[in-house]
């Protein structure tokens, strides 16, 4: 399975939503960079991504983007294949 990143916060329900949908694809590991703990981290999510929200997801080497578009993604049957590469 590949490895997953996520830019998150503490207190971010998005965040829990992505975690649990990827969760119920059988993700048993996600590397969270809690960008309000390290803000040095946020400077990097913003360059990568052009995004000032969490979550911001990466599978693999793909960006997926935030919640939306990860759930976008399951309904249009790409996460599982994103997953199994």
């Amino acid at each position: 399975m590949n490895r997953i990143i996520m830019y998150s916060t503490k207190f971010c329900p998005y965040c829990v939503m992505a975690e649990k949908l990827l969760r119920s694809k059988g993700v048993k590991e996600i590397e969270k960079i809690r960008v309000d703990l390290e803000p040095e981290r946020l400077v990097e999510m913003l360059e990568k991504t052009g995004r000032k929200t969490v979550p911001q997801i990466y599978i693999g080497e793909t960006y997926v983007g935030g919640y939306d578009d990860l759930s976008a993604l399951n309904r249009n049957s790409g996460l599982i294949k994103l997953l199994e590469v």
